[in-house]
Order: structure tokens, then C-alpha cells, then sequence
């Protein structure tokens, strides 16, 4: 089989910069691409993070100007991954977040930030840099939207683009005075362009332009051609519903493995699956919350904010807590949900435990440490956390859309008396129908031997990266002998 080359240009990647599940997608999909003969680059930002990560990089490339001041290209390696790092510092070299600043507005030249990101992956793709000439380029998400538009309106030829949505929700609209900075053509400006309900949109660009989209998950990719999760693109998914796909995310297998993992207390797999007790007791300690082993602790691991539902588990909570339960979360977001879930944490001593934030150690730990694992997003792309969730035996309790509903096996009668179920699903996402999903699994923690059923499945479910990148890898092989 024939080596192929695929450069992916992407704003974060794991582990040099994260914000959410992008970063983790990125960072593994290279190495699982390996085992079908495809040579990954990356190209992403220069961010101080990465820079920091790089000291061994080699300059391999000037790039005198670049949106308003001069950059390079450093090729890098980091733990498997091969890298190009564009280091802009008059774009990327800022503390923090790599999308908004300490105020927590977006960095008002976000444009053309991730412009030049998207501007450099097309012309790498069309022989910036002599000798490499990649067969396929992946761009993803809205920060690179622009790539297939700059390769479009060049006049020059190049390799043939996937473009991956990860979130529709986030689109990246720009106003369109910006256009000539952003050195695209005025014909871009147009309906079948980068133009969007009176905005440039780098999101619209990518799904309007690039040879072939995919999304994250099969179950999305069909509910983002709806109007109700179209977030006012349906009608253009519509018309490119022949060149959209869905394929499901992975997570990282070594990264996310219960029986090496180094960042929990105890380490176990399917066989000593008796010794999460010991990591239940800890995170229990950790959050503050009694040390009862029979109370069903739930975890959350999330963004807090309307996306992911949370303010439905604010509503109902009283009632889990009735039955015994207790809460364990992990996050930040939306400022009314943090103080309702600090609020929470001292009108419930000992059920309630929320550290407001992220820390990568402690997700790790609440996957080894928590019964159940409560993802109820009112819309979900893929989603990772309850892919890690399976993987460590913490039950997942998911809403029925998006990826959750595509990885997650609901413990119906049927299920559960065939021996498949690995988790709770419920629908519609409402209030009342998370709270019998939440009753739903106290229900099954209390048969103790159920649930040790649904936990066995869950970790012997592959969840890696191995059947994804198998799809990927073809859909490189398709557009390269085209």
C-alpha cells in the first residue's frame, strides 16, 4: 500500500493546548493513521505553550510577512506527533486561552489570527515549502474554515480538502469589510463563497468549498441537516448531504487506559474492576462528600453551560439527592451555572462537591472515581467524555442525541436481557425525563450485579481510535486518486 501524506491544520492540539475535545481529536488521530500508512503533519499556532513544548524545533521556513507582521515555520516533533508551528508572535504569542483574553472577550484580531493559520495550510498544500507537497489537506473546525476558500479563489492548483465540523455551533463570522485584508477576491463575497447572512463566515467557507465534510459522529451529521440543529446552515448541508459523512470520534486508548493510568490513585481493568471502590473513595475525599461506598456517585465533567444542559441538572437535583445520591463536578463556563453549582455545593454539605475549572488529572481521576458519569446535552456532536467513561466502568447517563446516542447502548429490558446495554439514555432532553433517567440508574446501582454488567460491557467496548481512522484512511485514498 502506498504511503500517503496528510497535513491537518488545526487551532489546538493535545497535549500542547486544549480547551475542549478538538485538542484530543487532533492529537490522536495522527498516530491511529499510522497503522494505514499515512504520514500526518500538523500546523497549528505558535501559541506560548507550544513554543515552550518545541525548544528543539528547527526554523525551516521565513515567512517575511503574515497579516500584519513577519513569522516562521518550525518543524517539531512532540511524542508522536509531527508538527509545523507557525509562530506569529504579533498574532499567538499571548498568555491564556488561544481564542479570548483575560476579560474573557474574544482577541478582537481573531480574524485574522486564524486567517493566517488557514492561509498558510493552503499555500503548504500548493509547494510553500519545497520538497513537501502533502496529498491531502484537513482542516478543522471554524478556525480553518478559510483554507478551501483561499485554495479556491488562488487560480493555482492543490490537493484535494476534508473539512471537519466538530461544533456547528461555533461558526466564526466576521464582518465583511475585512475581506480585502484577508486577501480574498470580491467575487468571494457571494452566496456560494465565504459570504453569510451579511458576514464572512469561516465556517460557511469550509462547508461551501471543501471537496468532501465530515462531522463527528453518524447520528450528527444526519440532525445538522434539520432546521432545529442546522444553526442556520441546514439548508447548505442539504445541498452537500452527497460529500457529508459522519465518523465517530475515538479517544486515545494509552492516553485514557484504567489499568496504566498514572494520574489515579488505583489502577485497574476489567478483571480487578474491584478496585474502583478505592477510587471512588478518594474523589469522594477530594470533593468533600461523605465516604459512603452504597451512594450512587454521579459525575460531571463538562462545560457548563446551556449546550450541555446543566441547568436541567440544577432543576432536578434535589430529587437525585433525595434518593441518596451524590454529585461530584468538574468545569467552567456559563457564570449563573457556576454560582448555581457553588450554591449547590453549600446547600448540600457532603452530597455535593464542585471544583470550578479544569484540571486534566482530575478528569482522569472522576473517570476512575465516579459510578456514573451524566452527560445530558441538549445537542452533542460526538462527544469524548463518555467515550472515557466506558473505558474506565464509570455508567454513562446520556441524552439521546448526537454521538451519545451513537456510542452509548441504553439498559432497555431488551438490553439488558441480551447482555449489550453500557449505559442510560433518555429523551426527550427535559428536566423530567433526566430525572427518570437519574431514578433509572439508581434503580440499576442498587442490583449490584446489573451494574457491574453494564460496567464490564462499557470497558470491553473498543472506543480507540482503530475503526475511525480506518474510515478516515479511506476517505484520504478516495481523494487522492481522484
Amino acid at each position: 500500500m502506498t504511503q500517503l501524506t496528510a497535513l491537518s491544520i488545526a487551532s489546538e492540539i493535545f497535549p500542547l493546548i486544549k480547551t475542549g475535545g478538538l485538542a484530543d481529536v487532533t492529537g490522536a488521530l495522527p498516530t491511529a493513521l499510522k497503522q494505514h500508512d499515512i504520514a500526518v503533519v500538523t500546523l497549528v499556532p505558535g501559541y506560548p505553550s507550544v513554543l515552550q513544548a518545541i525548544e528543539d524545533g528547527q526554523t525551516v521556513l521565513d515567512l517575511p510577512e503574515l497579516f500584519g507582521g513577519p513569522a516562521r515555520l518550525v518543524a517539531a516533533r512532540c511524542g508522536e506527533l509531527d508538527l509545523l508551528v507557525l509562530d506569529a508572535p504579533h498574532l499567538y504569542a499571548r498568555p491564556g486561552n488561544p481564542y479570548v483574553g483575560a476579560d474573557n472577550k474574544d482577541w478582537p484580531d481573531n480574524a485574522l489570527r486564524f486567517a493566517a493559520l488557514a492561509q498558510t495550510g493552503a499555500r503548504l498544500g500548493q509547494g510553500l515549502m519545497p520538497g513537501y507537497a502533502p496529498d491531502v489537506l484537513h482542516a478543522h473546525d471554524w478556525q480553518t474554515g478559510l483554507l478551501p476558500a483561499y485554495l479556491h479563489y488562488s487560480g493555482k492548483r492543490g490537493p484535494k480538502t476534508v473539512f471537519t465540523i466538530h461544533n456547528l455551533a461555533y461558526q466564526g463570522q466576521f464582518p465583511r469589510e475585512l475581506l480585502a485584508r484577508l486577501g480574498l477576491p470580491e467575487r468571494a463575497y457571494a452566496m456560494d463563497g465565504v459570504e453569510y447572512y451579511g458576514s464572512i463566515g469561516y465556517l460557511k467557507a469550509g462547508i461551501q468549498l471543501a471537496t468532501r465534510i465530515t462531522t463527528v459522529s453518524p447520528s450528527y451529521a444526519q440532525e445538522i441537516q434539520g432546521t432545529e440543529a442546522g444553526m442556520g446552515l441546514d439548508g447548505l448541508l442539504r445541498l452537500r448531504a452527497g460529500d457529508l459523512s459522519g465518523i465517530l470520534n475515538g479517544i486515545d486508548d494509552k492516553v485514557w487506559d484504567p489499568a496504566c493510568d498514572e494520574l489515579i490513585p488505583v489502577s485497574y481493568d476489567v478483571e480487578t474492576i474491584g478496585a474502583r471502590a478505592r477510587n471512588k473513595q478518594a474523589l469522594q475525599t477530594r470533593f468533600g462528600l461523605k465516604p459512603a461506598a452504597d451512594a450512587l456517585l454521579v459525575g460531571v465533567v463538562s462545560r457548563l453551560s446551556w449546550q450541555k444542559g446543566l441547568d436541567m441538572l440544577i432543576e432536578v437535583l434535589p430529587e437525585l439527592l433525595k434518593g441518596g445520591a451524590q454529585l461530584a463536578l468538574l468545569g467552567s463556563g456559563d457564570a449563573p451555572l457556576e454560582q448555581a453549582f457553588r450554591a449547590a455545593a453549600l446547600t448540600y454539605p457532603g452530597q455535593v462537591g464542585v471544583v470550578i475549572g479544569y484540571d486534566e488529572a482530575l478528569a482522569h481521576q472522576m473517570q476512575a472515581g465516579s459510578d456514573a458519569l451524566l452527560v445530558p446535552s441538549r445537542f452533542e456532536p460526538c462527544g469524548l467524555t463518555q467515550l472515557c467513561a466506558l473505558r474506565y466502568g464509570a455508567v454513562p447517563i446520556v441524552s439521546r442525541v448526537g454521538g451519545l446516542a451513537d456510542t452509548v447502548v441504553d439498559a432497555n429490558e431488551m438490553a439488558i436481557a441480551t447482555g449489550v446495554a453500557t449505559g442510560v439514555q433518555f429523551t426527550p432532553v427535559t428536566a423530567h425525563a433526566l430525572a427518570a433517567a437519574l431514578a433509572k440508574a439508581q434503580a440499576l446501582f442498587a442490583d449490584h450485579a446489573a451494574w457491574r454488567n453494564l460496567q464490564i460491557n462499557g470497558m470491553t467496548t473498543d472506543v480507540s481510535w482503530r475503526n475511525p481512522a480506518g474510515h478516515y484512511a479511506k476517505l484520504y485514498r478516495e481523494l487522492a486518486d481522484a
